[in-house]
């Protein structure tokens, strides 16, 4: 199997510094590092069936509009995201890459915001096979003037929603995460 040590490590390091703004994230803080304690390669995606995952919920400098993908496996408007990579150096940098895949657009046109936004756990439908619940981390990015997405194969389509007129059916963990953006 090949090793995620380096980001187990990283995800506790992250995890214990990181200061929830609510005693909802708190709780599922408190969760994710228990669950890092009974699970070896718990950031792998052949590691246990209810893994981390990392994601990017990517912003216009004013932060007037968010770019949301299509998800064609889940039907409905999502931020970026997906599995830690071994070669990931970072979580960080894996929910930097998931944006870049899945946006189209270039790594130099996203910065990153240095701080962990958001935790996620939530169960998988039936589409997904091996993974049963994803415990996501979520950070928030900040896309160039005139950035273009371009619609990845894991997409049906991607496009910049106003941050006062989200698609209808979006989940209320990315409409707190866009109310609370710095």
């Amino acid at each position: 199997m090949t090793t995620h040590a380096h980001l187990d490590a990283d995800l506790r390091e992250l995890l214990s510094g990181w200061v929830a703004p609510t005693a909802e994230q708190e709780a599922l803080r408190r969760d994710y590092l228990a669950h890092l304690d009974a699970h070896e390669q718990a950031s792998a995606k052949a590691g246990p069936p209810a893994h981390f995952t990392a994601s990017c919920l990517v912003v216009d400098e004013p932060r007037e509009r968010v770019l949301l993908t299509l998800h064609r496996k889940v039907g409905r408007w999502l931020q970026f995201g997906g599995h830690i990579e071994a070669d990931d150096a970072s979580v960080a940098e894996a929910a930097l890459r998931e944006a870049v895949e899945e946006s189209g657009l270039h790594a130099g046109s996203l910065r990153l915001l240095p701080e962990l936004a958001q935790l996620d756990r939530h169960a998988l439908g039936s589409c997904f096979t091996r993974c049963t619940e994803h415990l996501d981390l979520r950070w928030v990015a900040v896309a160039e003037a005139g950035a273009e997405p371009v619609v990845s194969p894991e997409s049906i389509d991607v496009a910049w929603w106003p941050v006062a007129a989200l698609p209808p059916d979006t989940d209320a963990s990315i409409r707190a995460l866009v109310s609370a953006l710095p």
